[in-house]
């Protein structure tokens, strides 16, 4: 056998000399759609390989993940012929457990841009979700993001160019022309033009440092002045809040640009568009918009329409209450009930002032809580309970919302209170369920019931959305999961014996 030993020896030495060694390459990364397919396995290859790797976290059931998937294919295959150094790629979230962990995703679809192999400081890509925007959006990463207008006639066929258009006026460099090429990067939808130049400024009747929005089916354009933004979010703001007509409606096409403006106070009118008072009323909200523009986003919802009817239940506006006014704070979840039941300018007014002061109160509603809530295996919460029980210190509360009609909800039942049953004597572990059809909560959500949130022992403010499956071994493993992570963190945090014996006290 020796010389068999010897003889490979010989040839590898050979095969060395004559510079023939082969390194066996690593596969390729599977692509589907020319969406490289990601996992905690490859990621770090991935991001190794690609200047630019932009990556949709997702969950495949999710309807807008379902939404996004077609656009954000066609932006990666049109982009892998025009830029090579640009690739896309996608984790689902539902497989790779512990990537969504790491990126702390909470919602669905999040994109995120890594630069040059960097894991730790991804740039989010929010509101995206055509597939010229997501070119857009990286071009303008990667190049200049707004273009230089130097003639007049550039500037009038710029103007008239799109829909929407954005131009910044600046005769010199400052922070306020940063932040409108900031600006810019962050609403990759409409097209942002700079002019620097003496003869475009005069041409466009211009004479200080301002911003326009200019949309083609309006005859004025809206200014936002120098003075009016100290930051990038401000200008991203106003922009967004100018895109917008002065009050929109509340439909599946403008719910997107609703939300995507960076204002957390929306004040709602709920009317029927059909009704005898409606013309009277809406001039009235309108009028009010005119006044609060940028400080609230005025937003109309048509009674008659019924897919608007998930935005009904969470506000719990039935017909007999119309028209009615509620203003929302996306940042606390408080909702606000206009006091006043004329939907009249001066009662619509002092409502955004009231509510802009501090001095307007939110409105709450909640059962009264049941004397034996805490004894059976899922814990029936109320609004007046809620907060106590879901973010308390010692133990984790995984809660199901429900409504008391839906086939779903009755479906599920048996399995939540089976969960509850095989939890009952855990003592870090509560199972708890709420109608939230009659309890207003802290909690912003406009899902269809029945919906799952996990609220981590200790934490004020966190509340996890569950995204998996809904049956009892699902519902065990993903509690399981949180607990061995909870378990883990805490065996990282609590000191070993002190070198005299002594045991180290927790900390609580």
């Amino acid at each position: 056998m020796k010389w068999i030993f010897h003889f490979l020896c010989l040839s590898f030495s050979l095969s060395v000399a004559d510079g023939k060694v082969k390194t066996h390459k690593p596969p390729k990364i599977k692509e589907e759609d020319d969406v490289l397919v990601l996992t905690d396995s490859n990621f770090a290859r991935a991001l190794q390989e690609n200047k630019y790797l932009l990556v949709k976290f997702y969950v495949a059931l999710s309807g807008p993940s379902q939404t996004v998937k077609e656009e954000f294919s066609v932006a990666a295959g049109k982009l892998k012929k025009e830029l090579q150094e640009i690739k896309f790629g996608q984790v689902e979230i539902t497989q790779e457990k512990d990537l969504g962990k790491e990126f702390k995703i909470k919602e669905f679809p999040t994109i995120k841009l890594f630069v040059n192999g960097d894991r730790e400081n991804p740039t989010d890509c929010k509101g995206v979700r055509t597939a010229s925007s997501f070119i857009t959006w990286l071009n303008r990463r990667i190049g200049p993001s707004a273009v230089y207008i130097n003639t007049t006639d550039h500037y009038d066929s710029f103007v008239q160019s799109d829909n929407v258009t954005v131009v910044g006026f600046f005769k010199e460099k400052g922070n306020k022309k940063e932040y409108f090429f900031d600006a810019a990067k962050d609403i990759p939808e409409f097209a942002f033009g700079l002019v620097t130049n003496e003869d475009v400024f005069s041409h466009a009747g211009k004479t200080a440092n301002i911003v326009t929005v200019y949309k083609k089916d309006k005859t004025a354009s809206y200014v936002i002045k120098e003075d009016e933004f100290e930051s990038k979010l401000d200008l991203v703001r106003l922009i967004r809040t100018y895109i917008m007509d002065l009050v929109t409606e509340y439909n599946l096409e403008t719910q997107v640009t609703i939300f995507d403006v960076p204002t957390d106070s929306h004040i709602l009118l709920f009317a029927s568009k059909t009704s005898e008072s409606f013309t009277t009323v809406y001039e009235n909200f309108e009028s009010a918009a005119l006044e609060f523009r940028g400080k609230l986003v005025f937003i109309l919802v048509d009674t008659n329409e019924t897919r608007n009817g998930r935005i009904f239940e969470y506000f719990r506006i039935t017909e007999v209450d119309t028209p009615a006014v509620r203003i929302m704070n996306l940042t606390t979840d408080m909702k606000y009930r206009m006091p006043a039941d004329e939907v009249s300018f001066k009662n619509v007014r002092s409502f955004c002032q009231n509510y802009l002061d501090g001095k307007a109160k939110p409105k709450r509603e909640s059962e009264e809580i049941c004397k034996d809530w805490e004894k059976k295996p899922v814990k029936r919460l109320v609004g007046k309970n809620f907060n106590t029980v879901a973010y308390n210190k010692t133990s984790n509360t995984f809660v199901m919302f429900y409504a008391p009609w839906s086939k779903e909800c009755k479906k599920l039942f048996p399995v939540w209170e089976e969960l509850g049953r095989r939890y009952q004597n855990h003592t870090n572990v509560i199972i708890a369920k709420i109608d939230c059809t009659a309890n207003d909560i802290q909690l912003m959500v406009l899902e269809r019931y029945p919906y799952f949130r996990f609220f981590p022992a200790g934490s004020d403010t966190q509340a996890i959305r569950y995204t998996g499956e809904r049956t009892l071994e699902a519902f065990t493993e993903y509690l399981e999961d949180n607990l061995k992570q909870e378990e883990n963190q805490s065996s990282r945090e609590t000191p070993d014996e002190n070198k005299n014996g002594k045991e180290a006290k927790d900390e609580l």
